[in-house]
């Protein structure tokens, strides 16, 4: 395919606690033919979107990464589930709620900033799904990890609210099983991998994400999964932290990309 370059929002966890999530994805990009180009002087888009109406200011941030990305003529692309729930649900409110483009705009204006919406917001995993195609991803694979059984852990970020994130079914997701099918190694469907870990109730109450990744780890397992792929940092933590110890290694889906293209050991020199 023609090498595309994409703005890329890597968000704060990225730079510190997901680094493995940043630099897997940016080789294995090389290898694919695409280009993660960092936007300059990004800020955290806050891990969360704010369902308050008349929140504004948390939303600024976003937009000022929108309206870069749209300056440079190209489209923007994340990794982390958060980092991608908020910049979408952001870019929907620029393009449909006059309330918050009047008071973005407004808010924006010393900064020379006017956005209406116009920046395609994608995940990485649709970069593999709808640019490069999963038949070239198979084709660029040379480490297939056939044998493995792993579990897709999509988490509730990445797909909902299904109607404005349009990644893929809520309620039957296939994108990452299709990504593991890609890299040679065997998806196991089990009933948990679509909902949420818990792990934003951690501060109110602990037992909450313990209760739910113990649930999905143990609902995996018995469904003869040997690991987890995820793209959220947060849920990567609370699965490894609040699962009772059980031997299920969780990581993060660029991973075992970079590995099965044969790039890993380079991310790590």
């Amino acid at each position: 395919m023609e090498n595309i370059t994409y703005s890329y929002f890597p968000g704060c966890t990225l730079k510190n606690k997901a680094l493995d999530l940043d630099m897997y994805a940016r080789k294995s990009a090389e290898a694919l033919g695409f280009t993660l180009q960092e936007i300059p002087d990004w800020q955290c888009c806050g891990g969360e979107y704010p369902l308050s109406k008349d929140e504004i200011a948390t939303k600024l941030s976003s937009v000022r990464a929108l309206a870069a990305s749209r300056d440079a003529g190209q489209e923007l692309v994340t990794l982390c589930s958060a980092c991608y729930n908020v910049l979408k649900q952001v870019n929907n409110d620029m393009i449909t709620d006059e309330n918050v483009i009047l008071k973005v705009n407004n808010y924006l204006k010393t900064d020379g900033i006017q956005y209406n919406g116009e920046t395609k917001v994608l995940h990485f995993l649709e970069i593999l799904r709808d640019v490069v195609g999963w038949d070239k991803v198979k084709a660029a694979v040379k480490n297939p990890l056939k044998g493995k059984k792993i579990g897709a852990y999509y988490g509730c970020l990445l797909l909902r609210p299904g109607k404005v994130l349009q990644l893929d079914d809520p309620e039957n997701p296939q994108l990452l099983e299709d990504f593991i099918k890609a890299i040679g190694a065997t998806p196991v469907i089990y009933a948990q991998r679509n909902e949420c870990c818990g792990a934003y109730t951690m501060f109110e109450d602990p037992s909450i994400p313990e209760k739910r990744a113990d649930a999905i780890i143990t609902n995996a397992k018995d469904q003869g999964a040997e690991l987890l792929v995820t793209s959220c940092p947060l849920c990567r933590y609370n699965l490894i932290k609040n699962s009772k110890g059980a031997d299920l290694p969780v990581v993060y889906f660029t991973e075992l990309l970079a590995e099965a293209l044969g790039v890993k050991e380079a991310a790590n020199a």
